[in-house]
């Protein structure tokens, strides 16, 4: 005879079962909710060509870059989709998985139409709001007129110009802001624009002073832990490690240096503690964007002993980095990413004496022949500004003020600059210092590749092809006139061949970023063939089991995921 006492219990005991089998799969596919990983960093480096793993790779030590290279899955071939390839749209493709196009961010700082024609308005640049715990030094002088007690206001910064959420932004809403989220630089569009609108916070440097600094948009005052970091030596530290004790030019001076890795991954570090990240109960998350090697890069190029000495440091430095968040956090609880904003050309001069149509143009007699032509044809015997002031390339604004008093239209002004640019670029003499040591060899011209005016860009046509694309991503709306112009592939702006390079176009080498990841569900290996920054932001959003940023266009890298893995991990 059956004994029924233990009946209900058995029952219920099937019901708890089959709730947790139920159960597991949801926390496989949310981690995010349950705070797996406990935190994600991305670093980004500003101004890195992804051909430089390749170049050092057998010199990296450690569990720096090996960490990505041999430890985690690491994509060779990552190209920007787009032309404007500069720090601001850069930093906003990698937080938002999505191209100017989607999140509005086109340059640095451009001529805003509808906030005045004083001064180009940065990315990041808010006047409704103003920094804060600024040394007494770096604060201007009160305006004239207002009283002597008056607060001094310094003009602050914020995400209002993104408009597209980042995955940082996803973070905060999927788990109803209980996610902490940071950005970290030396620039304040690197900390404020990947890290988004619902950051916790943005931490950047006073360019004078070193100190870090923030927005009123984020706090009033700086958190304590980052005020003791100001004043608890580490400046110093890294003034002298830069060889220039005492300098009040830390940006330029230490921020050129290696030493400045290290005094912004201290600060992470500092960040990381005094905020509790990972603590949580939900994922974290921190953009570092490390500034010095586009500071130092733009003087002496991707080829110098200045690059090489950088990126063999930064290797060291890094894996220091690692090391503390294994010590500190553990990595099995730690997702990373690593990318970098833009690559760079090779200095002009040093490429043409390889026989590359390499060149310096002189876009500021660009402008004054454009000018003074424009003059000539509309208004002659003045001198009246038909272009604002630059040059800022790819990118030559208009004046619309200019045209408006003569009564010349969008597409007539527009269409008219596009003609003549061209030769006005080519009129430009050959530099004797781009010439190559062969006789035989002779200077390069400069060249125009294309151009298209401002409302090509917005209705079309483009070409149906891959260029046409890369033109459509990089097209916003900020209310000027104005022509993109793109030079001949190793041409930029410059008054000398021999005088530092840029990144500002859409040829491989600006466009060339490493890509690599690190953490449990990534399957170790070395991946060949095309994927884009923007497939960043939406591979984290899978794996994390939240929404995909609003703007995103990326693909989720499915090859380096591993196709199950324990919940949470």
């Amino acid at each position: 005879m059956r004994n029924h006492t233990n009946a209900p219990r058995a029952f219920l005991l099937r019901i708890v079962l089959l709730s947790l089998a139920l159960l597991v799969p949801v926390l496989a596919r949310a981690q995010a909710f349950v705070g797996k990983p406990k935190l994600i960093v991305i670093v980004v480096i500003d101004q890195f060509r992804a051909d430089y793993l390749n170049r050092h790779q057998a010199d990296f030590k450690g569990r720096g870059f090996n960490l990505f290279m041999k430890e985690g899955a690491w994509f060779t071939d990552c190209y920007y989709d787009y032309a404007n390839t500069k720090t601001a749209p850069g930093h906003s493709t990698i937080g938002t998985g999505a191209y100017t196009d989607g999140h509005g961010i086109e340059s640095n700082e451009w001529w805003d139409a509808a906030r005045g024609y004083d001064h180009q308005v940065s990315s990041v640049e808010d006047e409704r709001y103003q920094l804060v715990d600024l040394p007494p030094a770096s604060i201007p002088a009160n305006q004239p007129g207002a009283p002597a007690d008056a607060p001094r206001f310094v003009i602050g910064a914020s995400p209002l110009n993104l408009r597209a959420t980042t995955i940082g932004d996803e973070l905060r809403l999927a788990t109803q802001g209980r996610a902490r989220v940071y950005g970290v630089s030396l620039k304040d569009r690197a900390a404020i624009l990947p890290a988004g609108q619902a950051a916790n916070g943005a931490f950047w440097i006073d360019q004078d002073s070193g100190q870090f600094t923030t927005s009123t948009y984020y706090m009033q005052h700086l958190p304590e832990w980052a005020a003791a970091f100001n004043h608890g030596g580490r400046i110093a530290q890294a003034e002298q490690e830069a060889s220039v004790p005492g300098t009040t030019q830390f940006y330029e001076l230490v921020g050129r240096t290696p030493a400045a890795n290290r005094y912004e991954l201290d600060f992470t570090q500092a960040l990381i503690t005094g905020e509790q990240l990972g603590q949580s109960g939900v994922t974290d998350l921190v953009v570092v964007s490390l500034s010095a090697n586009d500071i130092q890069g733009h003087q002496f190029g991707p080829d110098s002993d200045s690059e090489n000495n950088m990126i063999l440091s930064l290797d060291q430095d890094l894996g220091r980095f690692f090391s503390w968040l294994d010590k500190n956090i553990g990595l099995n609880n730690v997702w990373l990413a690593l990318t970098a904003d833009h690559g760079i050309a090779p200095v002009p001069g040093e490429a043409a004496k390889l026989g590359i149509q390499a060149a310096a143009v002189d876009m500021k007699k660009v402008y004054a022949a454009l000018n003074a032509e424009l003059n000539q044809r509309h208004s002659p015997g003045q001198k009246l500004a038909y272009l604002l002031p630059g040059p800022d390339l790819p990118y030559v604004v208009l004046d619309k003020r200019t045209y408006a008093r003569l009564h010349i239209d969008e597409a007539a002004a527009e269409n008219e600059l596009a003609a003549l640019l061209p030769d006005a670029v080519a009129a430009q003499a050959p530099k004797s210092d781009t010439a190559l040591p062969a006789d035989h060899r002779l200077p390069v011209t400069p060249r125009l590749r294309d151009v298209y005016t401002r409302l090509q860009l917005a209705s079309g046509p483009l070409p149906p092809s891959d260029w046409g694309r890369l033109l459509a991503h990089s097209y916003t709306e900020h209310g000027n006139w104005y022509v993109m112009a793109i030079l001949d592939p190793y041409q930029m702006a410059g008054a000398s061949a021999f005088a530092g390079t840029n990144h500002f176009t859409p040829w491989s080498y600006d466009r060339h970023v490493p890509l690599a990841f690190y953490g449990q569900p990534f399957i170790p290996g070395e991946y060949h063939g095309r994927v884009a920054p923007v497939d960043l932001a939406v591979t984290l959003a899978s794996l994390a089991g939240v929404n995909q940023p609003s703007a995103a266009v990326g693909h989720v890298l499915t090859q380096a995921i591993q196709p199950t893995h324990p919940a949470g991990q």
